[in-house]
């Protein structure tokens, strides 16, 4: 069932990126997205606690990661791991 809720969650993700989004639904898809992978990748036990960290963990990269103070722009990393700013 894990590889199963992995396997959908990464073609999700691979499309996000391709979509342009305001802040908010960033934070938001972050969010879920992370309490999802908490989730799934959690032991029967601790589904809920793995939710709740994947939610804020998601949260935050939701918020802060790939977003610039110019809109349409994006952060992006090259092959040698420099980040540099382009169109989204």
């Amino acid at each position: 069932m894990k590889a199963i809720a992995l396997s959908l969650l990464i073609p999700a993700f691979a499309l996000a990126g391709c979509v342009e989004t305001t802040p908010t639904q960033n934070t938001v898809l972050g969010t879920v997205g992370g309490a999802a992978v908490g989730a799934a990748v959690s032991s029967k036990g601790d589904m809920g606690k793995g939710a709740l960290i994947g939610a804020a963990v998601g949260a935050v990269a939701g918020t802060y990661l790939g977003q610039t103070s110019t809109p349409g722009q994006c952060y992006y990393r090259n092959s040698a791991g420099q980040r540099y700013v382009a169109a989204c």
